[in-house]
């Protein structure tokens, strides 16, 4: 039987009807909407994205879930001046427009299958060029991609998904809330 590798090189079996979905859906969103995007605005918008965009993974507490854990990814970029997320939001053709009351808007996507089906082939096809940014968003597609096979469903692939989550962003000086050891903590 052949693989199919997704471009987070996670394996992808085409016995799994999950899995094959999730190649089927990627392949066909990705392929007309980007051919649509101007060569110099989709490197325009990556640029801006390496310098201010950003990759997350928030764990929030939810009794509702059956892990009692959400995952809740995003992508976000935020700036005083809405142009260029006015021009994200339409590029992408998902994600929200809000502004904090320190006058500074936001554009952000956090609907997972958004992530996979939209930020994640843009950012494929106009690769960034900073390494951090790079290395962010490798472990960011790692993630993404576990979501799209239910794994954040699970106590195993969560775990795995906080391991990766441990190495986004590092240096940054931030505290989460909930870390790998409070999840950890949490099952026993």
């Amino acid at each position: 039987m052949r693989a199919v590798h997704s471009q987070s090189n996670n394996r992808l079996h085409r016995d799994n009807p999950q899995e094959r979905r999730f190649v089927k859906a990627k392949n066909m969103t990705s392929i007309q909407w980007l051919k649509n995007i101007p060569q110099n605005i989709g490197w325009y918008l990556s640029g801006f994205a390496d310098g201010e965009g950003s990759f997350n993974i928030s764990l929030k507490k939810d009794a509702e879930y059956a892990t009692v854990w959400k995952v809740d990814p995003s992508f976000n970029v935020s700036q005083r001046d809405i142009s260029n997320l006015i021009l994200f939001k339409k590029i992408l053709g998902t994600g929200t427009l809000r502004k904090r009351k320190d006058g500074v808007v936001y554009f952000e996507v956090r609907n997972y299958r958004m992530l996979a089906e939209r930020v994640i082939p843009f950012f494929e096809k106009f690769s960034f060029r900073s390494v951090s940014k790079q290395k962010n968003f490798s472990l960011f597609k790692k993630v993404i991609a576990l979501m799209m096979q239910g794994r954040h469903l699970c106590p195993e692939g969560l775990r795995a998904i906080l391991e990766l989550r441990e190495r986004l962003n590092p240096g940054r000086g931030r505290k989460r809330k909930y870390s790998l050891d409070t999840y950890l903590r949490s099952q026993i």
